[in-house]
């Protein structure tokens, strides 16, 4: 969960992204006066760096990081905090005020502002979860297998950070089996060699008889 560490490259938006982000100024909004988009996925499938390019493509749409809502005593329990400190007044069309978790220090930081703009993106494992939803305009799910996921996580942050990654899986899969976000996902996000593909999510598709609890993808490929 230090990915300052290491800034993401950022190439600038593909058609695919470009294309979203058309598609997103369109949507209504859905947290007041805000478009709020969430960006979700297993760890290391690429949720940073796919919401820096959307946000380029938006003309420089405000991210909030839910890296730097969640804690290491709060990996998950975070939701009532975001729901008071940044849908509440987004919803207002006020500008939310938030204090981002420092991973190193243990602490959190200074209070950060973040505007009621047209479009926010919401990035981060969580962000599709149930207390989120109604505050969403779409949901986006990066279309990654979580082991694949996980394996480039790992090597991003490096062995500093594999005791972390050794009380994160543990903790991912059981929030996903419990709040799974990838069978409402509006969109997936694939990543390809030369730039994005995204696709129509399962949103919608998910029948009466079918369980939510399974997790986040196709068994084949858990």
């Amino acid at each position: 969960m230090l990915r300052e560490m290491n800034p993401p490259f950022r190439p600038a938006p593909g058609p695919a992204v470009r294309d979203l982000a058309s598609r997103i100024r369109r949507l209504p909004p859905s947290c007041g006066p805000v478009r709020l988009v969430g960006v979700d996925g297993h760890a290391g499938s690429g949720k940073t760096t796919f919401a820096g390019q959307l946000a380029v493509a938006l003309g420089g749409a405000p991210v909030l990081r839910l890296d730097d809502i969640a804690t290491h005593d709060e990996l998950f329990e975070w939701t009532g905090r975001l729901l008071d400190q940044v849908m509440g007044p987004l919803s207002e069309g006020r500008t939310a005020h938030y204090a981002p978790y420092d991973w190193r220090a243990r602490r959190f930081g200074a209070p950060r502002p973040l505007p009621p703009a047209p479009v926010v993106l919401v990035e981060g494992v969580g962000a599709g979860r149930r207390a989120l939803r109604p505050h969403l305009a779409l949901l986006l799910w990066m279309e990654l297998p979580r082991a694949e996921a996980w394996a480039r996580g790992r090597s991003r942050d490096g062995e500093e950070q594999r005791e972390f990654w050794n009380g994160w899986v543990p903790a991912e899969r059981r929030h996903f089996a419990d709040d799974p976000s990838r069978p409402f996902a509006d969109l997936l996000v694939l990543q390809r060699e030369k730039g994005y593909e995204v696709v129509p999510g399962p949103a919608g598709t998910v029948g009466p008889d079918q369980p939510l609890t399974h997790g986040d993808g196709p068994p084949a490929v858990c």
